[in-house]
């Protein structure tokens, strides 16, 4: 049981300048017994009102200085602080807001809402167990508008879908990965200095000047897999989920004019999915 949706802003002054966090926090708990679920004796229950405060606490006391750092701090307080408690899970998500600039000039205390995917990690840990911490970015909408293509796929007496050399390739992105067991990472570092959220688009979209062919959602995906595997070491395992947005090139035969893919209708629904969990061996062997 846990306190989902802790929703705050985290504001830090340095004289004139100042610093924002706004994040969401969700904290959930196990307890060495179930008294509450059989017997109905809350003795040992932290509720969900105190989880909620002791987040807010330790944001006020220990500032944000990365949200995974945070995460690992509301573990560990939960662990060291009630003994009844066997496993904690700590999901943390924050709002892209980035300092605005005039004139490549960083402002002092203004700042932009961003939606360019929204960074978030997971810590948890079991009671003796050593800390685990995850990171990721999610809805991270992207799209390139040629050298994407779907051919040579298996046909049925159901297939209906044509196959396609040329196409949009547009989804919206989900990205998690593990650090597995917890050093002393410097997050952000990984975060801006390696460039994850580069590399996927890297991935994805190929050379600036010329682009990468890509024969599937499948085959991109692992792209991104493989790049980051190859240029974050600290990366031990990384899942992508992709969701496919499908754009359908609209008739115009009726309104007098040739519709050369220059104006298409995204397909709501249904929609594709492509998932792919792939990680180094030694850590998948451990």
């Amino acid at each position: 049981y846990g306190k989902n949706t802790i929703k705050f802003l985290r504001l830090k002054r340095e004289g004139k300048k100042h610093f924002v966090k706004e994040v969401e926090v969700c904290t959930h708990l196990r307890l060495t017994s179930a008294h509450e679920y059989l017997e109905g004796n809350n003795a040992a229950v932290i509720p969900t009102d105190t989880i909620k405060n002791i987040v807010l606490v330790l944001a006020k006391k220990n500032g944000i200085q990365t949200i995974e750092q945070f995460a690992i701090d509301i573990c560990k307080h939960f662990m060291t602080t009630f003994c009844q408690v066997a496993y904690v899970k700590t999901y943390v998500q924050e709002v892209p807001w980035q300092r605005l600039q005039e004139n490549g000039v960083p402002h002092i205390h203004s700042f932009i809402c961003v939606p360019e995917g929204i960074r978030f990690c997971e810590a948890e840990q079991c009671k003796n167990g050593p800390l685990v911490v995850f990171a990721g970015i999610k809805d991270l909408k992207l799209m390139k508008t040629t050298l994407s293509g779907f051919e040579g796929f298996h046909k049925s007496e159901h297939t209906t879908l044509p196959e396609r050399n040329d196409r949009i390739l547009c989804g919206e992105l989900f990205c998690k990965w593990s650090y597995g067991e917890c050093k002393d990472f410097d997050f952000d570092c990984i975060w801006y200095m390696n460039k994850v959220r580069e590399c996927v688009i890297e991935a994805f979209s190929g050379p600036p000047d010329c682009g990468e062919y890509s024969p599937s959602y499948q085959k991109t995906v692992n792209s991104i897999q493989m790049l980051i595997l190859s240029k974050v070491s600290q990366v031990q395992v990384i899942e992508v989920m992709l969701n496919n947005t499908f754009y359908n090139v609209l008739e115009m035969k009726n309104l007098g004019l040739t519709n050369d893919k220059e104006v298409l209708i995204p397909v709501e629904a249904p929609y594709g999915s492509c998932t792919c969990t792939l990680g180094r061996k030694r850590f998948l062997a451990a």
